[in-house]
């Protein structure tokens, strides 16, 4: 398949500047959703499992789908997009989606995050599969030991983190209490941390504008979204450590 540069170039600035307006439109509020549902707002309501599922899934399907129809792509690239893109919505799809004792979502959030991966997942998986340029010592590289080592810490991280958060909790109990344990014993949003953690490691994996273009859009989302969490913790919970960052371990 051939190399559409234009339709990457696009999609990528456009998720960097779709980063950058929602970091500005949410200096106050958060996305309606979870512990910032508000309890006036009129909305379909999807239960957590189903709506995880699938709005994950399409960034899945997605570079499997490029992978099958293509008769040439990069070999180097398919690794990569497995090892790290692939393997990240397939533990989102289905093991996070199927463990979450999360509240229901509004359908327009589902529908809008699940539109965001389907392009999201055509823009890596195009990318890496048919116009990255690696080169057989590609693997011998800094970019990619590193990048991959960093990639795994913060999925371990993530991993790790939403077993604690999940643990909080009893099956069909909605209730939000302190998490304690891991990285929680420094930010209040080690789950984010961990994922971001992800995303930049997947970056200087690629070293490609489409990878730091997820990196930028996951920060400027999950930020402020670590923000308001830390903010409901230190509001609800008189006890709560204050010491704690709110997403950067001692930072911020």
């Amino acid at each position: 398949m051939h190399c559409y540069e234009s339709v990457v170039n696009y999609l990528s600035w456009g998720m960097l500047l779709a980063g950058l307006l929602h970091l500005i439109n949410h200096r106050k509020a958060q996305a309606s959703y979870g512990r910032h549902m508000k309890p006036s707002t009129p909305a379909i309501m999807v239960p957590a499992r189903v709506a995880w599922f699938l709005q994950e899934m399409p960034a899945l399907l997605m570079p499997l789908l490029l992978m099958h129809l293509s008769r040439q792509y990069s070999t180097m690239g398919r690794a990569i997009l497995l090892k790290t893109f692939c393997l990240h919505y397939f533990h989102r799809t289905f093991v996070y989606s199927l463990l979450t004792r999360g509240q229901p979502f509004p359908l327009s959030v589902m529908a809008t995050a699940g539109f965001f991966c389907l392009l999201n997942g055509f823009l890596q998986g195009h990318y890496l599969l048919h116009c990255a340029q690696f080169d057989e010592e590609w693997t011998a590289g800094y970019c990619y030991t590193i990048g991959l080592v960093v990639f795994y810490i913060g999925m371990a991280i993530n991993i790790h983190s939403d077993y604690i958060l999940r643990n909080l909790r009893k099956p069909k109990e909605i209730v939000y209490k302190i998490p304690a344990g891991g990285l929680f014993e420094y930010v209040s949003g080690a789950n984010y941390f961990g994922e971001l953690v992800e995303w930049f490691g997947y970056a200087i994996v690629t070293w490609s504008l489409p990878g730091f273009s997820i990196a930028v859009f996951s920060l400027c989302f999950i930020g402020p979204r670590a923000y308001y969490h830390h903010k409901f913790y230190t509001e609800h919970f008189k006890e709560y450590p204050r010491f704690r960052k709110a997403l950067i371990p001692f930072i911020f």
